[in-house]
């Protein structure tokens, strides 16, 4: 197949999807294919009289992912470094991801997402990997998403959507209702971009001014102890669970994307019990929120052997050793493997 993989963007997590999407590349030129990898926002501005000349076999792509996520004050000033442009994608995005047969979405946050990119995307009927624009807005927007979950039956954490009109008030509500300890996290960002973990007054309103720094809409969610697991749903399937484990602080970032911040043990010590009600949750998760072909939720596992949904990823880390391909590992299916299935069922899925 002629695939084009889309990646890099101006959301937060722009280094991790430019490694995502490189390491995609190269696993399925591995497996056979012709790929064009481009920058969602750059494009590219040359295509030639022939430009299927474009996809190749040759890997000659190389990006990494920071220790960080750039800053709000650094993502504007690569929008004004770029002519302030107001495009959804960049130049010739669109004519590249029409000529090809698959277009694979390696993005992370933003309009990646958020289903903005997947509706341009099926308005010139472009096929694509992952969940449509309908499933991808309701999953990305984490306030939308709890409330679907709960009507699903699937148990997630309380939580006060902070209203910036009357910052006191929403203060004052959530304290009421949530208490302390308590976590901050904008409503669309992923990586854990933004997130804090909160103990009293004065680090909530730290928490909330770094968090609307990324975007009006955040939440003030209570906090479960206990132990953390994702679970992937792939192909009409649950894979086995990863137990994450920080070495130091909280899942975010840094321990997201550090070499070896974080142990995470696949298949999770989970007894078959909890396993059925992980992938119970999982499967009711997916269907909820409406998703396609795959997705990743994440959990806690309280001290009562109870689950609680914090999110669902519906385009999760795409580097070998992420959690999905971890888990897909574990039932015997590699990296390269991955990447070519998913890259087929969206073309199934289109016949």
């Amino acid at each position: 197949m002629n695939i084009v993989v889309l990646a890099g963007g101006l959301s937060p997590e722009r280094n991790v999807s430019l490694t995502s999407g490189t390491l995609i590349s190269s696993a399925l030129r591995r497996k056979g294919h012709k790929v064009l990898m481009l920058d969602v926002y750059e494009g590219i501005k040359d295509v030639g009289a022939d430009p299927i000349k474009l996809f190749t076999s040759v890997d000659n792509a190389s990006h990494s992912a920071g220790s960080r996520a750039p800053s709000p004050e650094e993502l504007v000033q690569i929008k004004k470094n770029n002519g302030n442009r107001n495009e959804l994608v960049g130049e010739n995005v669109i004519k590249m991801c029409k000529l090809a047969d698959v277009t694979f979405l390696a993005l992370h946050g933003d309009m990646g997402e958020n289903g903005q990119l997947q509706a341009t995307l099926d308005v010139f009927d472009v096929t694509y990997t992952g969940s449509g624009y309908i499933g991808s807005l309701l999953a990305m927007d984490k306030d939308i998403a709890k409330k679907l979950l709960r009507d699903a039956g699937v148990r997630t954490p309380d939580s006060v959507r902070f209203d910036p009109e009357r910052p006191d008030a929403s203060i004052e509500e959530a304290i009421e209702k949530i208490g302390f300890p308590c976590i901050v996290k904008p409503c669309s960002c992923g990586s854990s971009v933004g997130v804090s973990m909160v103990e009293d007054r004065e680090e909530l309103r730290c928490a909330l001014e770094l968090a609307t720094k990324y975007e009006s809409s955040v939440l003030i969610e209570q906090r479960i102890f206990g132990r953390e697991l994702t679970q992937a749903y792939l192909d009409d399937r649950t894979l086995p669970p990863v137990e994450i484990i920080p070495k130091c602080g909280f899942y975010d970032y840094a321990n997201k994307y550090v070499a070896n911040a974080t142990e995470e043990i696949c298949p999770a010590n989970i007894t078959p019990e909890q396993l059925y009600a992980v992938s119970k949750a999982t499967k009711k998760g997916f269907a909820a929120l409406r998703l396609g072909g795959y997705a990743r939720f994440d959990y806690i596992l309280d001290d009562n052997g109870e689950f609680w949904c914090l999110e669902a990823n519906t385009l999760p880390g795409m580097t070998p050793t992420s959690l999905l391909p971890q888990e897909a590992a574990a039932v015997g299916i590699d990296y390269d493997s991955l990447c070519d299935k998913l890259a087929n069922m969206a073309l199934a899925k289109k016949k």
